[in-house]
C-alpha cells in the first residue's frame, strides 16, 4: 500500500489525511465489505478532521495564549462567588455572534485570566477568530509598531478578530498614547466585534486609567454597552494553594517527630 500508485497523486493534490489512513481505510473496507463510496467516504471524513485539526492548530497559533487554560481546568469551587451557569452560556460563544463584550472584574488569584482564556479556546474550536494580549503588551505592540510601520497591519487584525480578548486592565498605567490606542480598538469594535476584558480595578476605577475625562467616557460607554459585567470576589487561588502547601510541610513535619 505504501508503493500504490494513488498515494502521489493524493499528495499532489495535497489531501494528506487522505494519504496518512489510506492503508488503514482500505483493511476497513475489506473487512467490512464496504461499496467503493462508502470507502471514499471514509477517506473524505479523514481529510476534513486533518484540515479541521489543522486550522485549529493555526487558530490557536494566531491567537497568542501565554498558556493554555481550558474550561474543564477551572475549579468552580473554588471560586463559589463566580455564576457558573453564566460562563457555561459564555462558553457557547453566542455572544460573540451577538457582538457583546463581557468584562471580568475581581482581585488577583481568582480566576479572571483562567476564564478569559478558556473562551478563547471554546470561541476557537467554532472557528471564531481570537486574539488575546494582556494590556500592558496590547498597547507596547502597538506602540511599536508605529516605528515599524506595522500599525495598520495590527490594529486591522485587531479590528478583524471575531474575538479580542484583554487581560489585566489597569494593572500597570496606561500612556496618553496607550489610552488612544485603547479607544481606538473599543470604538472600532463596537456593535462590529466581541472584547472580553479583565481587570483587577473596579469599573469605578476605569476612567482614571484614561487620563481624558472625555475618551474614557466616549470609550466606556461602548465597551459597557451590550456587555455583560462580572464581579468576582474571593481570595487568591495561588495563596490558598500556598497556604495549604505550608499547612500539608507542617503536618509532614508533625509526623517525624
Amino acid at each position: 500500500m505504501l508503493s500504490h500508485p494513488l498515494l502521489p497523486k493524493l499528495k499532489e493534490l495535497r489531501l494528506s489525511g487522505m494519504v496518512d489512513s489510506l492503508e488503514e481505510r482500505a483493511e476497513i473496507a475489506r473487512e467490512q465489505k464496504l461499496l467503493p463510496i462508502e470507502f471514499l467516504a471514509l477517506l473524505i471524513d479523514d481529510e476534513i478532521e486533518r484540515r479541521q485539526q489543522k486550522k485549529q492548530a493555526r487558530l490557536e497559533k494566531d491567537a497568542g495564549f501565554e498558556s493554555i487554560k481550558l474550561l474543564s481546568g477551572f475549579d468552580f469551587a473554588a471560586v463559589p462567588t463566580i455564576d457558573r451557569a453564566l460562563v457555561l452560556d459564555m462558553a457557547t460563544c453566542i455572544f460573540v455572534a451577538r457582538k457583546e463584550n463581557w468584562l471580568i472584574c475581581g482581585p488577583t488569584g481568582v480566576g479572571k485570566s483562567h476564564l478569559a482564556t478558556a473562551i478563547g479556546y471554546e470561541a476557537i474550536k467554532r472557528d471564531l477568530k481570537t486574539i488575546s494580549y494582556s494590556a500592558h503588551k496590547l498597547l507596547g505592540n502597538l506602540f511599536a509598531a508605529r516605528a515599524d510601520g506595522s500599525y495598520t497591519k495590527l490594529m486591522n487584525k485587531l479590528i478583524s478578530a471575531d474575538l479580542v480578548i484583554i487581560d489585566d486592565f489597569g494593572l500597570r498605567p496606561i500612556t496618553a498614547q496607550g489610552a488612544e490606542d485603547l479607544y481606538e480598538i473599543i470604538h472600532h469594535r463596537y456593535e462590529r466585534g466581541s472584547i472580553i476584558l479583565t481587570s483587577n480595578r473596579s469599573p469605578s476605577e476605569w476612567p482614571e486609567l484614561f487620563g481624558d475625562s472625555l475618551l474614557a467616557s466616549a470609550a466606556l460607554d461602548r465597551l459597557t454597552h451590550h456587555a455583560r459585567v462580572t464581579i468576582i470576589t474571593g481570595e487568591s487561588y495561588r495563596q490558598r494553594q500556598r497556604r495549604k502547601g505550608v499547612t500539608q510541610s507542617e503536618e509532614e513535619r508533625k509526623t517525624s517527630i
